[in-house]
């Protein structure tokens, strides 16, 4: 199952998203990046629906201070942080829940 969904905010950041994919894959996390022509709030809603356990919102601010946006499936904003500290919390929280 995927474990993180990164989300561009406009077809302009598909490139970055797909940058923290390959980033997010080389540290062993399950990541797709949803490219579809829908809105962003139709994006949340949909990943919330499956479950994701984490969203990534990439846009113009996150691309240009190289950091993602990261929300929870229960709709908890954690804020922007850097890939570094994304990697770092997400395989903390899969060593604690194992």
């Amino acid at each position: 199952p995927i474990q993180v969904i990164v989300l561009p905010i406009s077809d302009k950041f598909k490139n970055y998203a797909n940058q923290i994919k390959d980033i997010l894959m080389s540290n062993s996390i399950r990541v797709e990046v949803d490219e579809r022509n829908e809105t962003l709030q139709a994006k949340i809603r949909d990943a919330t629906i499956q479950k994701i356990p984490y969203i990534l919102i990439v846009g113009e601010k996150e691309k240009a201070s190289q950091k993602i946006a990261v929300r929870i499936s229960e709709g908890k904003d954690l804020g922007q942080m850097t890939l570094k500290e994304f990697t770092d919390k997400i395989h903390k929280d899969i060593d604690n829940k194992i």
